[in-house]
């Protein structure tokens, strides 16, 4: 009788204990689920701000895959500029790359533009289905848009010249602002109530145009004097 009464304490003691292991397996992940950050949206002028993105002042992104390799690309806005996108070129895989200064070049309706890298460090990587059919870049520029992997020299000094959250939701919108201002008397005019015509610099004058890619993307047409996007 002993024997057995023994045999049920050991059995109740390793129940309580499996059942307890579970719960503290289950607990964490539901409130990390509750707590994680969601996506800063605006539907009206169709800007995306996710947790865990990072914005240059000239309308590039990174976002870390692991501690040590990043994503990166351009943004909406940057995207919406060009709209139909020709061809891109982009710095290959082995070739290091300066925050700031050229990580690609952007061909749309004969023009040819610098895109700067939003970090340092060793291209590892290009995401060739995106260059191969630039449809895809415009459409889903955060997601399956994204460019070429980067190992970073030292993401944390980078990042402190890059946007995010909230801050960079603000520079987004106030960019779109400047944009609707600058294009208030050509045909590029906003529409429904601040959105901009996609590929606004296929539709403007070539005044004009060099005036946005400077304004916005800190760059001028290839052949002229190029310049490098100052941080913040």
């Amino acid at each position: 009788m002993s024997v057995l009464l023994v045999l049920l304490m050991f059995t109740i003691v390793v129940l309580v204990h499996y059942v307890r292991k579970r719960a503290q397996r289950y607990i964490p992940a539901v409130a990390e689920q509750r707590t994680r950050p969601s996506s800063r949206f605006d539907s009206r002028l169709a800007l995306e701000v996710p947790p865990g993105y990072f914005f240059h002042p000239c309308h590039t992104w990174a976002a870390e895959e692991s501690r040590q390799l990043l994503r990166v690309g351009m943004d909406h806005f940057a995207a919406n500029l060009f709209g139909k996108i020709g061809r891109i070129d982009i710095t290959k895989p082995n070739r290091w790359v300066r925050q700031g200064q050229k990580l690609m070049t952007i061909t749309v309706d004969g023009t040819s533009v610098e895109l700067l890298s939003p970090v340092e460090g060793t291209v590892t990587f290009l995401n060739q289905a995106a260059l191969e059919n630039p449809e895809v870049v415009t459409a889903d520029p955060l997601g399956k848009g994204w460019m070429a992997e980067i190992k970073p020299a030292n993401f944390d000094t980078d990042r402190k010249n890059l946007l995010q959250g909230a801050m960079a939701m603000s520079w987004m919108r106030n960019s779109t602002v400047l944009l609707r201002e600058i294009c208030s008397e050509s045909p590029a005019l906003a529409q429904d109530g601040g959105r901009p015509i996609p590929g606004v610099l296929q539709r403007v004058s070539p005044e004009l145009r060099k005036q946005l890619l400077k304004e916005f993307l800190q760059s001028v047409p290839i052949g002229e004097n190029q310049s490098t996007c100052q941080h913040i």
